[in-house]
């Protein structure tokens, strides 16, 4: 999708597509109520810990912006503007639909609506919403980590050490910190500075082309140590887990971060049939991520009823690839139906 700056970058909507793709496998995966599908032999494992394309859209967007912005003075007011345009319809659409359905249940009350208020604030929003909480909540402070990024570039790299410190003090008095490093600014502000430094560090990394096959190597090695310790869902099985959410939002925002400035230094825009289909899923990568918890578990659990029992790992994600294809002609008419209508308002912030 072009920006309102009227810039368009292929090489990000591929990482979109896989991001979103990533997410709905570890969703559809999910079915039933909890985690079906046993650990996957490694490298698949990245997919049995699906989470982790939240915190691939996280990088991108410091990233992203760190791009679009640069040096350039913005005009914040409209850039919070072209943001809530951007983001705001398609999630009110969605919020909608759970509110129908709770009218439906009987479940809607004043209970409901303080919930869905409190998620503005608070990243608490169904269907991923949450995550757009947490976006927002980086759009507060990026003209102070832009300005950072160009005036005092290692106060980033100090800012990095603070919140890691924090979430070791937090696990120091609570005894957990995944609540706060994987659904909160405290855990995802990493991923967002890391994008940041990332797209400032792009020129270095654009060489450095023998890095990436050792840290992608590394970052999934230790994505499989992780899901070996009970991954995601269950923290209390090793201490050894508890403690890596501390680093895991630093690890993630590090591997991306790296593995992003090279794909996007080293992308051309690509004609083939391939890359344009990749690059349309990232297009629609927004409403595939919110509407897809709509149909997800249903597509499964039909699957798993109907045709073939999801009992084995591989089965499942073998399985999830025809369903995701099923998704897109929805995101489709969602994307030029819901979204694309208010983009024409958009207004150029930068100064």
């Amino acid at each position: 999708m072009k920006s309102s700056t009227g810039k368009y970058y292929q090489a990000l909507d591929h990482i979109r597509a896989v991001a979103v793709f990533v997410v709905f496998v570890w969703h559809f995966n999910h079915f039933d109520n909890g985690q079906l599908a046993s650990p996957l032999v490694f490298p698949l494992s990245l997919f049995t810990e699906g989470h982790t394309g939240v915190a691939i859209f996280m990088v991108l967007s410091g990233y992203l912006f760190a791009k679009l912005l640069g040096n350039k003075k913005i005009n914040y007011p409209v850039f919070l503007y072209n943001r809530g345009l951007r983001l705001l319809p398609l999630l009110v659409c969605v919020l909608l639909i759970i509110a129908a359905q709770a009218y439906v249940d009987d479940k809607l009350n004043a209970a409901f609506f303080i919930h869905l208020l409190k998620g503005f604030v608070l990243p608490t929003l169904p269907n991923g919403g949450w995550s757009i909480t947490v976006e927002f909540h980086f759009y507060i402070v990026l003209p102070v980590l832009l300005i950072t990024a160009i005036k005092f570039p290692n106060l980033l790299m100090f800012s990095l050490i603070v919140f890691v410190g924090a979430r070791v003090g937090f696990y120091i008095l609570v005894g957990e910190v995944q609540s706060v490093s994987y659904w909160t600014i405290i855990g995802r502000i990493d991923q967002f500075l890391l994008g940041i430094i990332g797209f400032r560090l792009k020129d270095h990394i654009t060489g450095k082309k023998y890095l990436a096959l050792p840290i992608v190597f590394f970052f999934l090695v230790f994505w499989f140590y992780f899901d070996t310790l009970g991954g995601f869902y269950n923290p209390e099985a090793n201490i050894t887990n508890k403690v890596l959410w501390i680093i895991i939002p630093t690890i993630e925002g590090i591997s991306y971060a790296f593995l992003i400035a090279w794909y996007d230094s080293r992308s051309r825009p690509n004609n083939a049939l391939i890359s344009r289909f990749i690059a349309l899923v990232g297009n629609y990568s927004y409403s595939i991520y919110l509407l897809h918890f709509f149909f997800v578990f249903e597509i499964s659990e039909f699957i798993n009823s109907k045709i073939i029992a999801l009992s084995n790992p591989y089965i499942v994600l073998l399985a999830a690839i025809p369903s995701f294809l099923v998704i897109l002609p929805i995101s489709f008419i969602s994307f030029k139906l819901i979204e694309t209508p208010f983009l024409r308002f958009r207004k150029s912030y930068l100064r």
